[in-house]
């Protein structure tokens, strides 16, 4: 009897490991999979920036209201850092929000091999000055992420008033966000369009649209010298299509 049994046995428990085995594999996603979803998420919104005539009729349509309560603002207000847990473009693909925007701004890309959401190397054609810089990983870069409607002037134009997840996802709105040179993205600071615009002037259309965009999506008020420096902006577009 002793005999009979012990190959049995043996035989259940082979089939038992096996189970398991399968069962753990799975619930273990691929590691293509994992750099797939990533990866796939969109990294902006359908539309957007919208076209000129569409910035137009936006820019038709925002509140004209003077700037409030700026003395009451504070970074803090929208997040300590960057987050992926949001509803915004990017959110929650498991990925950093400053690497999604090196990823989608920067050219001549280089991802990792182990975490595909890092960086290693790329360069980027800032927008805003023409230049070339180069990114790597593991160098100090010239590259900063910019909010294009600024934190502070979001904030004297309503967002004083949100919630704090939704001043989050701001922050983390890949519509808001460019790559940039740091230095400029240091004189840029809070301003709006009649205090700066960017030294390229063959990105003034798109910076007109973008800006636009963005204060139309999250219903941000703009002031009366802003408005007019937008039109200006917008008026750009007429030039560089003709």
């Amino acid at each position: 009897m002793g005999t009979a049994a012990g190959p049995r046995a043996g035989a259940a428990l082979l089939v038992a490991a096996t189970t398991v085995a399968v069962l753990a594999a799975a619930c273990t996603p691929p590691r293509q999979e994992q750099r797939g979803a990533a990866t796939a998420v969109p990294l902006t919104s359908p539309g957007f920036p919208p076209t000129a005539a569409q910035a137009r009729d936006q820019l038709a349509r925002l509140t004209v209201a003077r700037g409030k309560n700026w003395q009451t603002y504070q970074r803090s207000a929208f997040g300590d850092g960057w987050s992926d847990d949001t509803d915004a473009p990017g959110g929650r693909n498991g990925c950093d929000t400053r690497d999604d925007v090196l990823r989608r701004d920067l050219k001549d890309l280089r991802e990792g091999d182990r975490n595909p959401c890092v960086v290693l190397s790329g360069v980027l054609h800032d927008p805003y000055t023409g230049k070339q810089l180069p990114y790597s990983y593991r160098r100090a870069s010239q590259i900063q992420t910019d909010h294009v409607v600024a934190l502070g002037a979001a904030w004297r134009a309503g967002a004083w008033s949100w919630t704090a997840r939704k001043r989050l996802t701001y922050a983390n709105d890949l519509d808001v966000l460019l790559a940039a040179d740091k230095e400029t993205n240091y004189t840029k600071s809070s301003k709006t369009p009649d205090k700066w615009k960017p030294p390229r002037k063959e990105y003034w259309c798109e910076y007109g649209r973008r800006w636009t965009g963005i204060k139309t999506k999250y219903e941000l008020t703009v002031t009366a010298p802003e408005k007019l420096a937008l039109q200006d902006l917008l008026a750009t577009c007429d030039r560089a299509s003709g």
